[in-house]
């Protein structure tokens, strides 16, 4: 699928466009950009059953950039791309992505500077130069300074929005080859970390047939450098730019293989002490008495040898669970299935690329029975936030469709909002306005550089109104982009406990916000959690596969998550005064 690599290029055009001084050129390619990223199908097959037309069919993409579009699926090159980046040889993309630069700055530092790639900024800023440049300064400076620290610390890895559905190809494509008797994916991807360093798979298959799985292994299309081929382990390069590594095993020692491979490794140091207590060994062959091989064909067997519940790969962190293992008070975690709704849910009535009707539609297919519609309002007013006149306009706006539904089957439509949260924790949308919505979700969009005591006593302010239900994306951090704000988390989690706010898990794969640590914390405490997608696109309400990931990191249950209520469970829990609802 080339969507995302055509997404990437038409953001770099803008980008080089908005450089350049363009007018309008870059918001279209930019728009253009969402709409590629946006699509479910793959561009390519849309391009070949339906050609050029087929194609400026496409919201947002025109005669113009559908042409570049189609050059680049017949030949992988766009010659206006090529130019635009010999006419500014500047790697746009990673210093685009350090906190603080934009286009404006990248032109900046090129023309005074010829600042090219991460390298020249940092040598300049560590010189002080940037901080002689006009609109720059010190403080900017030492932003950018800590910048590229953060970018350099996070981008040895990979998101999990973009490494599990790559895994998951291959993990099918291993299963169904020839000789494969079974093959999962290990590592930190099966614990479903936030980002993820490297794909490290396992195959069972008989000792004759090795060579033939790691021939198939090392020739998939995916590959683009071997590093390494042996007849047990093989190391390539995938054209994402993810390593993944092969380990193929005997089928009685799989089940061992795929425990220690998943770790992490305290958990499998703690392991081992318990088989040497016992009388074992336990290593990746499998669990032994002696030079006896007493369990190591299923993962299970192995836990229960030891006498210890299976524990989730999710929650192998060495942070209790082997204690409640050995208990056997491992919680039945929260799964996909338990899902009932979505609660963060954008449609193009602020920045989303379907309507109301089509993200309804799309979260009634998935099996939902309700999807909240929590557009933005006006103080974001570049993603065509609503002021109060337009969102209660948009409130019998669903009303109507929700009329329509109806009729179609048990389907609804929350009306709701994301509320922008100021500086001072006031909302941008009246209270005689809220209280007329199902629901109202309240997030940070700006002023992320405030000191810790005032960012806390502004989500606080939020919480403290009774029409505030949820805080979406409580730290407002971007994985890998932006750290979240800084919080006196104790007290956030007082506050939510007090007041009766639910924290959200947004699933969106850069922010999978709150993260673990705090997820439990807070349902430790007995707050009450949600899991959204944040979906912009019909193609994103998928993302709840990566929200419940995270929620299972945490160790929440059914009970803690709202959004696994029923419809009319879910109208009530809401209905309720905040402060009696947890």
């Amino acid at each position: 699928m080339k969507n995302e690599e055509i997404a990437r290029i038409l953001y770099e055009i803008a980008l080089y466009l908005e450089m350049k001084e363009v007018a309008f050129k870059p918001a279209a390619y930019e728009k253009a950009a969402e709409s590629i990223e946006a699509l479910e199908e793959d561009v390519e097959d849309i391009y070949k059953k339906g050609g050029l037309k087929a194609l400026e069919d496409i919201p947002a993409i025109g005669k113009g950039i559908s042409e570049r579009i189609k050059e680049y699926l017949e030949t992988e090159r766009i010659k206006d791309y090529e130019k635009l980046k010999k006419q500014i040889p500047v790697d746009i993309q990673t210093l685009s992505a350090i906190e603080g630069i934009g286009p404006k700055l990248i032109k900046l530092f090129y023309q005074k500077l010829k600042i090219k790639n991460i390298g020249d900024l940092e040598r300049a800023a560590k010189a002080g130069k940037l901080a002689k440049l006009p609109h720059s300064g010190e403080k900017l400076q030492e932003k950018i300074l800590k910048g590229i620290e953060f970018y350099r610390r996070s981008h040895s890895r990979f998101l999990l929005g973009a490494a599990l559905p790559l895994a998951d190809k291959i993990e099918k494509r291993l299963n169904k080859a020839k000789s494969v008797i079974k093959a999962a994916c290990a590592g930190s991807l099966r614990r479903r970390q936030e980002t993820i360093g490297d794909l490290d798979f396992l195959v069972a298959c008989p000792e004759r047939s090795r060579g033939v799985v790691m021939d198939f292994f090392v020739s998939m299309p995916e590959v683009i450098h071997v590093f390494a081929k042996g007849s047990t382990k093989s190391m390539v390069q995938l054209r994402s730019g993810i390593a993944a590594d092969l380990r193929v095993v005997d089928e009685k020692s799989f089940g061992a293989a795929l425990q220690y491979f998943t770790g992490n490794k305290d958990h499998n140091i703690k392991l081992r002490k318990i088989a040497i207590k016992k009388g074992y060994k336990l290593n990746e062959y499998g669990l032994f008495r002696g030079k006896k091989q007493i369990a190591g064909r299923d993962e299970k067997e192995i836990y229960e040898k030891l006498g210890l519940a299976w524990i989730p790969p999710e929650i192998r962190n060495n942070l209790n669970e082997i204690e409640a293992g050995q208990e056997n008070k491992i919680p039945r975690l929260v799964e996909l299935r338990d899902i009932k709704g979505d609660l963060q849910v954008h449609s193009n009535w602020s920045d989303g690329s379907n309507s109301i009707e089509e993200m309804a539609m799309a979260a009634k297919k998935i099996g939902y029975q309700y999807t909240a519609i929590t557009d933005h309002t006006k103080d974001l007013a570049m993603t065509g936030g609503s002021d109060e006149k337009r969102l209660l306009k948009q409130m019998s706006e669903i009303d109507k469709i929700n009329e329509k539904l109806f009729k179609k089957g048990n389907f609804r439509i929350l009306k709701g909002a994301e509320v922008n949260i100021r500086k001072d924790g006031s909302l941008d949308i009246k209270d005689e306005v809220l209280e007329k919505l199902d629901i109202v979700g309240a997030a940070v969009h700006s002023s992320f550089n405030l000191s810790k005591e005032e960012q806390t006593k502004r989500l606080i302010r939020a919480m403290e109104n009774l029409h505030i239900d949820i805080i979406f994306h409580p730290s407002g951090r971007l994985l890998g982009q932006r750290p979240g704000i800084e919080l006196d988390w104790d007290e956030i989690f007082k506050a939510a406990k007090e007041t009766g706010t639910i924290l959200e898990i947004n699933a969106q794969p850069s922010r999978l916000d709150l993260n673990d640590d705090n997820i439990r914390r807070a349902k430790n405490m007995g707050i009450k959690l949600s899991v959204g997608t944040d979906a912009h696109s019909t193609a994103e309400l998928s993302y709840n596969i990566y929200g419940i990931s995270q929620a299972r990191r945490g160790w929440c249950e059914k009970k803690d998550v709202i959004n696994t209520m029923n419809f009319p469970e879910i109208l009530a829990f809401l209905k309720k005064p905040k402060s009696k609802r947890f």
